[in-house]
């Protein structure tokens, strides 16, 4: 059994400055008004452009650039990321992935929820110096092996169906919905800017947050002025994995 962090990762190429893809928003947007003989090699007028465009609410032209994201989340989360209905997505399949094989090194992976704690260390448990503290402590403890535990279970019941003859699409019905997959999310921007204003303000699931937060404000420094008017709160410490929320 294994836990794993959440995460995603940017698979399409951003050029530098985001220009590139601004141009392209340009280059198709300038079509409307035939006003091409604005266009500047620098990129300042594509950036001009866009802003004026997003600032008008003129988001039809976004469409024409788009952006792949893979996301390791749990399945629960990956079940929220699939009723975008303007976006495509390919996900790890339970059906066909067999996990007691060694190409899944034998074991099954989970994330492990914010809101799970870990388990208390013996640094932590030497530091305890009130009943206040301890209780806390014994508390993070029982918290975290229930849900170590059943996960474990979970893996156990799981490997002995397929050892018992049943296929991967049947065994899974014992998994939890904090077991970890694999998605990737094609979108254009606009899509993806409805994407951000949903899924990143605070009263957004926390484990959503977690992972469109970070990406939101990675992309407002690769790509100029499309997302800029997108503003979330988010711990500047990155306390994310503490359960960290600001509201």
């Amino acid at each position: 059994m294994k836990i794993v962090e959440p995460k995603y990762e940017i698979l399409t190429d951003i050029s530098e400055g985001g220009i590139k893809e601004l141009q392209q928003i340009e280059r198709v947007a300038r079509v409307c008004y035939k006003s091409e003989d604005k266009i500047t090699p620098d990129g300042e007028s594509a950036k001009k452009l866009v802003g004026f465009l997003v600032k008008q609410g003129h988001e039809a032209m976004l469409e024409h650039s788009q952006l792949s994201v893979l996301f390791t989340c749990d399945r629960a989360i990956a079940n929220e990321l699939v009723r975008h209905r303007i976006a495509s997505f390919a996900q790890e399949s339970t059906r066909y992935c067999n996990y007691s094989t060694e190409k899944f090194g034998g074991e099954l992976s989970f994330i492990r929820p914010y809101y799970i704690p870990c388990e208390p260390t013996e640094k932590a448990i030497k530091a305890a110096s009130s009943s206040e503290d301890f209780i806390k402590l014994e508390t993070d403890y029982q918290i975290h092996n229930a849900w170590y535990w059943s996960c474990d279970d979970a893996e156990k019941r799981y490997k002995i169906l397929i050892t018992n003859g049943l296929r991967p699409e049947q065994a899974r019905c014992v998994l939890p919905l904090c077991l970890k997959t694999e998605i990737v999310v094609t979108a254009n921007y606009r899509e993806w800017r409805n994407i951000f204003k949903l899924r990143t303000p605070a009263a957004a699931h926390p484990q959503m947050r977690e992972l469109m937060c970070p990406l939101l404000h990675e992309l407002q420094k690769k790509i100029p002025v499309v997302f800029d008017d997108i503003q979330t709160l988010w711990p500047a410490d990155d306390q994310t994995r503490k359960g960290s929320m600001v509201k």
